[in-house]
């Protein structure tokens, strides 16, 4: 079994075109097997987009765990100003965004990563993510725990999780990281979570 938050070099490529709209525009991707949310932007995501659109983003902006790579075009798509960092553990998804970014004529950089290691000096504004809820809460919680750690002074962390996929015991992990996190917006079951630096 393939799992999209590790580096399965065997699966076999199966790349289609998927199309969806958001914020009252169209946008089309790449994806393939192996991948979240392959066939559709994610519903978690989505909330998470909007909600983050509410707010003017700070300049430097890390998308943690991009997948194809929806957050990050969306993000630049509306808020042109910022510069877009994307990392994923898995190589296909971190091919697929670099696809999608060209698509887009955006110039994101895009990383394979295994958490943050492949931006070990480097500092951020915001921190974005869909946690990979399937990888476990050690996983989960070291996105969170570094996130702090990469993040300048007044900088964000936004997240969105399930309520049944451990809402509760993320805002208090992240309030012990932080000292803070504001439960932003609740819809249809997911939780948007903001913590600041």
């Amino acid at each position: 079994m393939s799992h999209y938050f590790i580096n399965d070099k065997n699966l076999a490529e199966n790349r289609k075109e998927i199309s969806f709209r958001f914020l009252a525009r169209s946008f089309t991707f790449i994806s393939d097997d192996g991948v979240f949310s392959k066939d559709e932007l994610d519903g978690g995501t989505r909330i998470l987009l909007e909600t983050i659109l509410e707010n003017t983003l700070q300049t430097k902006v890390l998308d943690m765990g991009c997948g194809y790579g929806p957050v990050g075009v969306l993000l630049k798509t509306f808020q042109p100003h910022i510069e877009v960092t994307m990392l994923d553990v898995n190589e296909r998804a971190v091919n697929l965004s670099k696809l999608n970014v060209q698509r887009h004529n955006m110039d994101h950089r895009v990383l394979c990563s295994d958490v943050y290691s492949a931006v070990e000096n480097e500092m951020f504004d915001e921190i974005i993510t869909n946690p990979p809820i399937r990888a476990g809460k050690v996983v989960i919680y070291k996105i969170f725990r570094e996130a702090y750690m990469h993040l300048n002074e007044g900088g964000r962390l936004w997240v969105v999780i399930r309520k049944n996929h451990g809402a509760k015991s993320a805002i208090n992990e992240i309030q012990s990281i932080f000292g803070n996190c504001e439960v932003l917006h609740k819809e249809k079951g997911f939780y948007v979570l903001m913590a600041q630096k």
